[in-house]
């Protein structure tokens, strides 16, 4: 009897330690801890791109600003971007991701890529800063127009992707289609070292200038930017009007002058199910430290240009409480 006893005073001590051990709260849906076992503080993950792009650098530091600054804790992750980012916060994989405006406008409606697959779990937090669309080539390609692009290697992104939409819709209005190109689905980085291999001639690349893997590329080659002319930039505006005009400027990528091109808006998107009280921290985190966002995009990130491009997507009701307490205290509301 005695040694039962033991043994059962052993396995009460055990099965306590064991409950202790356990006391942080389970995981949610969405992927990250409702609570973390140190500070009480919530887990969020935010889905932004590939690791040559602007989304993964800038991630990075809005991540950091919202988690210094708030009691949630954010966790940037690489990702396919955009269309991707879309569909992993409809399975409930993350709470937070960039995004092309047009795409997000895409996934809620059911249009494009989400044809018949709208998604109705995501509102908006702000847009950010423009996305220039981009064509890159090298002097030595010879191309030097949209026109040039027949026959020749060309990579337009992963099919279903921002980046290919935005290139054959740009195509289209040039009166060409992926048939007249030998189309190649890659992501940025592979794009960068494609041309600088020689596998291929050049690449749509929709992204925030200067992009990450165009600057690589540019240390060692001529980059030239091919530019859209303005005819044709009026045609696709007012054929798709989340687009506007955008410059490249002179000295990005060592190129020797201005080049008139395309961009949409990146922005961030949540999940409808975060509470309110949490995306307004969020929101109202990041733009009151805008100024520690050493990024080349940080000062697109302003509350005047918060809300352009977003057309008739819905803010969270976070975002949108922070965005009526500025209006209210500059008299505009």
């Amino acid at each position: 009897m005695k040694k039962l006893s033991f043994l059962f005073v052993i396995l009460l001590a055990f099965t306590m330690v064991l409950a202790a051990c356990s006391g942080g709260k389970e995981k949610t849906s969405g992927g990250a801890s409702e609570e973390n076992s140190t500070g009480g503080n919530k887990n969020l993950s935010l889905l932004t791109g590939g690791t040559g792009g602007t989304y993964y650098p800038l991630g990075g530091q809005i991540g950091k600003i919202i988690s210094d600054n708030t009691d949630v804790n954010i966790t940037p992750q690489t990702s396919g971007a955009s269309a991707e980012n879309m569909e992993t916060l409809r399975a409930g994989d993350a709470e937070i991701a960039f995004s092309q405006t047009d795409i997000a406008a895409y996934a809620i409606e059911g249009k494009e890529m989400f044809k018949d697959k709208a998604i109705d779990n995501i509102q908006a937090i702000s847009s950010l800063y423009p996305e220039t669309v981009q064509l890159v080539t090298t002097a030595k390609s010879g191309i030097k127009s949209i026109e040039d692009l027949k026959g020749k290697k060309v990579s337009v992104g992963a099919p279903g992707s921002g980046v290919y939409i935005n290139a054959m819709q740009i195509l289209e209005i040039y009166g060409l289609s992926d048939k007249d190109i030998k189309a190649q689905n890659l992501s940025f980085d592979e794009s960068a070292d494609g041309i600088q291999a020689g596998n291929i001639d050049a690449a749509f690349i929709t992204a925030g200038t200067p992009t990450g893997a165009v600057e690589a590329l540019s240390a060692q080659n001529d980059i030239v930017i091919v530019p859209i002319t303005d005819e044709k930039i009026k045609e696709l505006i007012a054929k798709y009007p989340y687009y506007a005009e955008e410059t490249v400027p002179s000295g990005t990528y060592n190129i020797k002058e201005d080049v008139k091109t395309v961009a949409v808006k990146a922005m961030l998107v949540v999940t409808k199910d975060v509470e309110e009280d949490l995306v307004y921290e969020m929101t109202k985190a990041l733009y009151e430290n805008t100024d520690k966002i050493t990024h080349a995009k940080g000062k697109f990130i302003t509350v005047e240009t918060a809300l352009e491009g977003l057309g008739n997507m819905e803010l969270h009701p976070g975002a949108a409480k922070y965005f009526d307490e500025l209006d209210e205290k500059a008299g505009t509301k």
